[in-house]
């Protein structure tokens, strides 16, 4: 009898002693899991941080400006837009107008003078200079070639403003840090200001200088590691 009962006090301990394993392992594993967590947190606190901080170092830069020019700087998006589209470029037309160059003469190398702040330039993944019109094109028979024409002539305008920007002198010293960064893009009337329900053609037709920021990135991987 008593070999009997030594025998299921082994088995006994054995489990007990598995039992502890496991414990053990499942703690490790929720403290690695609550760790990393923890670091994910951080990481995207500091890019919330530094975001908003690029946000109101350009407010700060250009706040007295953003009237004059009808612009204005979207803080969620880091969006700086041009409104005004009759000081922008002609119609139809992808030439910069006089004022429109002044503008950016005094625009960019304050704005690249920001954003290529030590504190600032290394968490910069993109510089999207945007070119908007609204979705009509007269004498255009469809919607398809409307949208196409207007695409083409987003596309010339946002180079033209690209070719303006990277031929300044005054940025020069930043441009391999530009160069790396900065891009061109077309969108035709894909994005739409709407007013009362309706597309608003003027304020449609618009340059946008939009910042993405590695914390997109980041906050893209993170999706996708949760789906």
């Amino acid at each position: 009898m008593k070999k009997t009962e030594d025998h299921w006090m082994s088995i006994s301990d054995i489990m007990s002693g598995l039992m502890i394993v496991f414990m053990f392992i499942a703690v490790t594993f929720m403290m690695e899991v609550q760790q990393e967590q923890r670091q994910k947190d951080e990481l995207i606190y500091n890019y919330a941080v530094v975001k908003k901080e690029i946000y109101e170092a350009l407010f700060l830069e250009f706040k007295d400006d953003l009237t004059k020019w009808n612009a204005e700087i979207d803080e969620e998006t880091l969006t700086l837009r041009f409104k005004e589209p009759d000081i922008l470029f002609g119609v139809g037309s992808d030439l910069l107008t006089p004022k429109f160059q002044q503008i950016l003469n005094d625009f960019l190398p304050r704005y690249i003078a920001v954003i290529s702040q030590e504190k600032y330039k290394d968490y910069i993944e993109e510089i999207r200079i945007e070119g908007h019109t609204d979705p009509f094109w007269a004498g255009a028979e469809t919607r398809n070639q409307e949208y196409l024409n207007n695409m083409i002539l987003s596309q010339a305008r946002t180079r033209a403003v690209l070719s303006y920007a990277i031929n300044m002198p005054y940025l020069q010293p930043n441009l391999e840090w530009i160069i790396q960064r900065i891009t061109a893009n077309g969108l035709s009337s894909s994005q739409p200001i709407f007013s009362n329900g309706a597309v608003d053609a003027k304020l449609s037709r618009r340059v946008d200088f939009r910042i993405r920021t590695k914390a997109d990135e980041k906050l893209n991987e993170l999706a996708k590691e949760i789906d």
